[in-house]
């Protein structure tokens, strides 16, 4: 069976002869029955267990990457590069030291994850043969108000290129979706 998702409302604990049991209240009993008895009894799995992301709105994403094609004709780029470049002004990240010799391997794999996951090498590390870089993660991973930033960040390019925006009234009103979709 491939992984699964259960939404749980309530936790307990309970101990038995068997041992110390973590239970759920489900909201869907069917999927839970299919969950339990779709594993082998025995057989090691790892659980995480994270409070469900509201999804983003679609009409928000989609207004992003119709404000990064127009930036992309205006400034002679790619909506892909101008998505990067507001991802590295806005976005989150991870300073971490890469072996010289695996540098290649991880920036392949890390951006192998999506557009908006690049690599910067920042200078060398203080470990022997080793470079500090700073990895981005893409915006996919980012909650509401992460996105909002990232959004607010093109919007304020676009303007600063002299772009037709929406009004702050039609852009607050495509955030607050991101809170009602999930």
């Amino acid at each position: 069976m491939a992984g699964a998702e259960l939404i749980f409302t309530g936790a307990a604990c309970r101990r038995d002869t068997q041992g110390f049991w973590l239970c759920l209240k489900v909201q869907d009993e069917p999927e839970a029955k299919r969950f339990v008895y779709g594993y082998p009894q025995g057989t090691p799995y790892r659980a995480s267990l994270d409070k469900p992301r509201k999804s983003r709105s679609l009409d928000a994403n989609a207004y992003l990457w119709v404000l990064c094609q127009k930036i992309a004709q205006a400034v002679g780029s790619t909506k892909e590069e101008v998505y990067r470049e507001c991802v590295k002004r806005k976005g989150q990240f991870v300073i971490v030291p890469i072996r010289e010799d695996a540098l290649d391997t991880f920036t392949a794999r890390w951006g192998g994850q999506g557009v908006g996951w690049p690599v910067e090498v920042l200078d060398n590390s203080k470990l022997e043969g080793y470079k500090k870089v700073i990895a981005y993660y893409g915006s996919s991973t980012y909650n509401s108000q992460e996105m909002s930033a990232l959004l607010d960040e093109v919007i304020s390019e676009a303007k600063l290129l002299g772009i037709p925006t929406e009004t702050p009234d039609e852009v607050a009103l495509m955030k607050a979706r991101w809170d009602d979709v999930g």
